[in-house]
């Protein structure tokens, strides 16, 4: 489980189609193999640990789903390691689990903030709603406005700072995953989850919820 709020910008050094070598620093100091790691939002496990990089390994699916199959050396991604029960609950439950591509149409200066408008399939525009939380290539980020195709996202200088998003230009892919709240909300309304009678931790564990 992460919050997306992003702990470093790290730099590609090598990309394969198993998998991926990333220069890092702050993120190392306590990543061990075995570990989960968001890279632009993408929970991946570290099979390999440097002084000052880390190995992830990748799959089909991975690709499919994600613009992590189009990385290259020297291209920059966000790095954020999975929470810690002592951690600070800053952004909102992202799992690392990619919902599909969008692509960046535009990237707008707004007073001191930047106005980043994302196109996304109907499969993900049918979760985004106002006010809501979107995560963008793994960045844990407000949902400012919404039309059939697209929705924006606004950030305020520290994040412009510290994640990749500002570095994108119009045409290029980033990782989206919807509020998980959202989708399990739409199959309870469908009917599509056995009702249970009370919330056990068993439930809550069949439903990934813990």
């Amino acid at each position: 489980m992460f919050t997306g709020i992003v702990e470093e910008i790290g730099a590609v050094r090598r990309a394969t189609s198993t998998a991926l070598v990333i220069a890092a620093h702050r993120v190392l100091a306590d990543l061990a193999l075995g570990h989960s790691l968001a890279v632009n939002g993408v929970c991946l496990t570290v099979t390999e640990r440097g002084a000052d990089s880390c190995a992830v390994e990748v799959m089909p699916e991975t690709l499919r789903r994600s613009n992590l199959g189009l990385l290259r050396p020297g291209d920059h991604v966000n790095l954020e390691r999975a929470l810690s029960p002592a951690g600070r609950f800053g952004g909102h439950f992202v799992q690392g689990h990619i919902d599909g591509t969008g692509q960046v149409v535009a990237l707008r200066p707004e007073g001191a903030a930047l106005l980043v408008r994302v196109e996304a399939p109907p499969s993900v525009m049918r979760y985004v709603v106002e006010k809501g939380f979107i995560a963008v290539d793994g960045v844990s980020l407000t949902v400012v406005a919404v039309d059939e195709r697209s929705f924006s996202v606004s950030l305020v200088g520290f994040t412009q700072q510290s994640v990749v998003l500002p570095r994108r230009r119009p045409g290029e892919a980033v990782n989206l995953e919807v509020d998980i709240l959202g989708k399990y909300v739409e199959r309870f309304v469908q009917g599509t989850v056995p009702r249970a009678t009370g919330v056990t931790e068993q439930f809550l564990a069949e439903h990934g919820l813990i």
